[in-house]
């Protein structure tokens, strides 16, 4: 069973960036997409970063021009650059991987809080 495991949330000022990372405990073949999603307090998981096999992104329109999706294939992991960061990106942070055939892995989440 393929499992992902983030890392790299925590407590950070406004103004300031994290990186996150989310690493599969094995390849994952025939991958279609990598994303991060956010989960804030008391609101619905919504995509903010996607990166497709072919190399096209998709970023949610808060996350334009402030963060940046990125993969290490040798690695198996997935990184999400958070840059400029606002008390509205705070939340649960999610990667999720999607296969060509259906396959669908979630991580278990890394908070990211962003508070003076």
């Amino acid at each position: 069973q393929v499992q992902l495991v983030e890392s790299g949330g925590g407590l950070v000022q406004p103004g300031g960036s994290l990186t996150l990372s989310c690493a599969a405990s094995e390849t994952i073949p025939n991958i279609y997409g990598m994303g991060w999603y956010r989960q804030a307090p008391g609101k619905q998981r919504k995509l903010i970063a996607q990166l497709y096999t072919g190399g096209s992104t998709y970023y949610e329109d808060s996350a334009k021009g402030r963060f940046t999706i990125s993969r290490d294939n040798a690695k198996n992991t997935v990184f999400l650059q958070m840059t400029s960061l606002k008390p509205e990106d705070t939340g649960d942070y999610y990667c999720h991987i999607t296969t060509q055939d259906g396959m669908a892995y979630w991580g278990e989440g890394t908070l990211v809080t962003v508070s003076p």
